[in-house]
């Protein structure tokens, strides 16, 4: 447990992010699963067409087995467009994808890599292909009808619900697709992943006691990275068992190299360490994730906006409708506690302290940047003074500082920028939608 009272975090698990970073295994598994439908649809054709052995059975169903041996015309058209289907269909989203990624940014990517819908679609009609190529198979085994290859009535019916379920998933494939390509989905799908990591942040306010002396620490050994996750549950175990307290040295998202300190133990220890334990306790990677990193979803609304404020883009409302999301992050992050969480056993034992953002690295995160290059875009400054001047009524007092000197030097940038009284009048004007 913790001094602050939050939401139970998600079980760590590096193998589950690692398989939402991929575009294979969903596929993989689909294809799995439906060799195993195959088996047993053929299974059950089997038990059906023995009973037709029946002559007297067989005439009352000739026109059902008529009809499933004109379904293999069909099978055949789906088992030979559909590979030419599923290579046109991706390779027009992997052109719109680097489309989004030049114009807001390259981790747009990583949505379309974790989007459920993108691999349940590629999975459905890869699985489509190989069960028509199974039920094929069961199609020209044999040339009499009465043997249970050939009259493949459950597969048959199988590939045609599989066909539909395509075309279904293809309509809503596309469709989230395009949403991908617009500014307002993905920065709103960046927000709801923000407020996901807000929901576990601690609700409490923090312990301010000092710590034990520091005895020792301990380094990084492993592949370089992001450090992207922490099995908090397994470190205060260490830590209780050697009667200790653990600190951890970066922060959610900082790149750790072999070598880099990562804990530091606070208290004298009871035995040895266990460096493997240890390792195992915390997850680096490639990229960041939004498992525990409160800052990364002001890191993407950032990179989007900078970029929309580029000479080569010159796209101020995409700027402003990122503002519109980093003040609403912020709001909700003013009266919130943060910094160092300490984490305390079941005996209210503190033996884990996780360094975390401070309110005002997360302000200088969303505002620095943008403030810094948005002198002389009116639209983007009246949009900024506006946000500063709703977080200063959301804020404590103890926070408005960062807030009063973003707006002092945004109001200083616009006046050393703009030559004309009534243009810098007009641009230090707060207004909530930028110039309407």
């Amino acid at each position: 447990m913790s001094e602050r009272t939050y939401r139970r975090p998600r079980a760590f698990s590096p193998l589950r992010e690692h398989l939402r970073d991929t575009f294979w295994f969903a596929p993989a598994l689909g294809l799995v699963c439906v060799f195993v439908l195959w088996v047993a649809a053929d299974s059950v054709d089997t038990l059906i067409v023995t009973s037709l052995q029946d002559e007297q059975l067989y005439d009352e169903l000739g026109q059902l087995i008529a009809l499933t041996q004109d379904a293999e015309v069909i099978v055949t058209t789906v088992s030979a467009a559909m590979m030419t289907f599923i290579g046109v269909v991706f390779s027009i989203s992997l052109v719109a994808v680097q489309m989004a990624s030049g114009q807001l940014t390259p981790r747009v990517v990583r949505i379309f890599v974790r989007s459920r819908i993108s691999k349940a679609t590629l999975a459905v009609f890869l699985a489509t292909f190989l069960f028509s190529l199974l039920v094929l198979a069961s199609y020209e085994s044999e040339d009499d009808p009465r043997l249970a290859s050939s009259v493949p009535f459950v597969q048959s019916l199988l590939t045609m619900c599989l066909v539909c379920l395509s075309l279904v998933l293809f309509i809503a494939y596309v469709s989230a697709t395009l949403r991908l390509m617009q500014v307002g989905p993905v920065v709103d799908r960046i927000t709801r992943e923000s407020f996901g990591v807000l929901a576990q942040l601690p609700a409490g306010p923090p312990d301010r006691q000092p710590l034990a002396e520091e005895t020792r620490r301990i380094a990084y050994q492993g592949r370089a990275g992001v450090l992207r996750d922490v099995n908090i549950a397994r470190l205060m175990r260490t830590a209780r068992r050697q009667g200790v307290v653990l600190r951890l040295i970066p922060r959610i998202g900082d790149f750790v190299a072999p070598g880099t300190p990562m804990l530091a133990v606070h208290g004298p220890v009871r035995g040895e360490l266990s460096r493997r334990a240890l390792r195992s306790s915390v997850s680096v990677g490639v990229e960041r994730t939004f498992h525990q990193d409160v800052g990364l979803g002001l890191r993407q609304l950032s990179d989007i906006a900078l970029r929309a404020l580029s000479t080569s883009v010159n796209d101020p409302t995409t700027a402003v409708q990122c503002l519109d999301r980093m003040v609403q992050i912020l709001g909700a992050l003013a009266a919130r506690p943060l910094g160092a969480v300490h984490h305390r056993d079941g005996d209210d034992v503190v033996r884990l302290v996780q360094t975390a953002p401070e309110w005002t690295d997360l302000v200088d995160l969303a505002l620095a940047e943008v403030r810094m290059i948005s002198a002389g875009v009116p639209q983007v400054t009246r949009r900024l003074l506006a946000g500063i001047d709703d977080l200063l009524l959301l804020a404590p007092a103890e926070r408005r500082e960062p807030l009063i000197r973003h707006r002092t030097l945004m109001v200083q940038a616009v006046e050393r920028t703009v030559p004309l009284a009534a243009d810098r009048a007009f641009e230090l004007e707060p207004d909530r939608q930028g110039i309407g």
